[in-house]
């Protein structure tokens, strides 16, 4: 007969006694098909964290294979949506129903859209991360969606400081007696001399988390980058023309913020939306300084988000 193999997770105490508040299982990489909402369905390689509470001072551990193997069976068998994330947070407990009582499981990603330039309307891939959290709280389930917005942001500092330079060189090449030509200042904005100093703008990025409501169906992944997007006017592109590059800069000098401007235009955006909370880092990787400008805000309810 074959011998029993033994099962010490089962059968043997812990050395110490105590509740554990999350054990389970991170970097867990598989393949998912993720349903979003206005988007057809996109497979994606997540990188999972997976994890059940232990309530059971004496028990020595969880069963990790079950957790893995229920991902394997969404990963094969299903899509992630809201109602499977909470089918699989269900079966999490169920599974160690004699430990356990609370779930979390959390999808890291990128997600692919297409984007058209600004004018040309060339279309390129953009990736941006994105992560899906859910976590059961008594008999709720509270889910995350957090993502990051890469865009341009240009210093209303610098500028101002670059058009004094403009206007002192104006005053320069221009006498004060000198009748002006039209033609003559036109040529001369054109020239180097003409625009002697530019503001200095830096890649920036957004980095949003949203408590979801529990009613909704699908996962609002393009509605909230669009959001964003839309909020900033100056996200990063993809295939670009000469015609978008000039767009582009435009935008930025149309646009001008502090990270403090980021971070309430963001604020402002969110407070329209129906989202139950919200958390915003806004991060300008300045090209002046060594270091970053950052701004950080919630939307300020009672046991939520906090800066």
């Amino acid at each position: 007969m074959p011998h029993q193999m033994p099962d010490i997770a089962s059968n043997s105490p812990a050395q110490t006694e105590g509740n554990i508040d999350w054990v389970g299982m991170s970097h867990i990489e598989m393949p998912i098909m993720l349903n979003s909402a206005d988007e057809a369905p996109q497979r994606v390689s997540a990188k999972i964290e997976a994890f059940v509470n232990v309530v059971v001072p004496q028990a020595k551990g969880i069963h990790m294979s079950r957790l893995y193997l229920r991902l394997d069976q969404l990963s094969t068998q299903e899509s992630l949506s809201p109602a499977t994330l909470t089918n699989v947070l269900s079966d999490f407990i169920v599974s160690h129903d004699d430990i356990s009582d609370q779930a979390q499981l959390s999808f890291s990603f990128d997600y692919h859209l297409r984007r058209a330039s600004l004018l040309s309307k060339k279309q390129g891939w953009k990736a941006y991360p994105v992560t899906i959290k859910a976590t059961t709280k008594g008999n709720q389930i509270v889910t995350e969606l957090s993502i990051e917005v890469p865009y341009s942001s240009t210093c209303p500092c610098s500028a101002a400081l670059s058009r004094q330079l403009i206007q002192q060189a104006f005053n320069q090449s221009f006498d004060d007696e000198q009748e002006l030509d039209k033609d003559d200042v036109m040529a001369w904005l054109g020239t180097s001399a003409g625009i002697v100093a530019t503001p200095h703008s830096q890649r920036s990025v957004a980095q949003i988390k949203v408590v979801l409501d529990e009613t909704e169906q699908d996962f609002q992944i393009k509605q909230l980058l669009d959001l964003i997007e839309e909020t900033m006017k100056t996200p990063v592109q993809a295939a670009v023309k000469r015609e978008d590059e000039q767009e582009f800069a435009r935008l930025n000098a149309a646009n001008l913020m502090f990270c403090e401007d980021a971070v309430r235009k963001v604020k402002h955006s969110l407070n329209q939306q129906d989202y139950p909370d919200y958390w915003v880092r806004i991060n300008h990787y300045e090209s002046l300084h060594a270091h970053d400008a950052v701004a950080v805000a919630v939307k300020g309810v009672k046991d939520g988000y906090r800066p």
